[in-house]
């Protein structure tokens, strides 16, 4: 499933470009983080991880909107991304990787298995992805890992000038 640049890669691109990170991760349940934290040297750059896996805690701890919760659920883009920004705002960290999604094996708040939202902010802007993936649950999970790992990549190595230009961005301010 390795397509895009190995985890140690991208911590590398993280450090080389001065950029702290941190996670917030549901239907992953902190599997991203434990992939990051795998690569010697990441300290200089993975500040922590949050699992929020229920509504109640993106809300009170990552200052995901109530509002928004309970209008389309925890498997939504702008749920990601709001979870991403947060993230960003209690760690310190300029970019936040956030994964939600519905893994099964039943659909969740009316979305299908397999709906995946990831999102990243990078200094105070954000923007998602929706993926839909086959399998059972513990294969939708490892795809949206290896997916929000790719995501992150592209991002980082990407010309930081175009990011939050994309269709799905919203722009926040700290």
């Amino acid at each position: 499933m390795s397509t895009g640049p190995s985890t140690a890669e991208l911590v590398a691109s993280l450090i080389e470009r001065g950029l702290s990170l941190a996670t917030a991760e549901s239907l992953t349940g902190g599997a991203v983080a434990t992939e990051l934290v795998g690569v010697p040297g990441v300290s200089a750059t993975f500040q922590g991880g949050v699992v929020a896996y229920q509504n109640s805690v993106k809300a009170s701890v990552l200052g995901v909107s109530e509002e928004l919760l309970e209008r389309v659920g925890s498997v939504d883009g702008e749920v990601a991304v709001q979870m991403a920004l947060g993230v960003c705002r209690i760690t310190g960290a300029n970019v936040g990787l956030a994964t939600t999604g519905a893994a099964g094996p039943e659909a969740h708040d009316g979305k299908a298995v397999g709906t995946v939202f990831l999102a990243v902010a990078l200094n105070g802007v954000a923007q998602y992805r929706e993926y839909h993936f086959d399998g059972d649950r513990e294969a939708i999970r490892a795809q949206a890992r290896h997916s929000a790992l790719s995501l992150l990549a592209d991002v980082v190595n990407s010309s930081q000038q175009t990011f939050g230009k994309q269709p799905g961005t919203k722009q926040f301010d700290r």
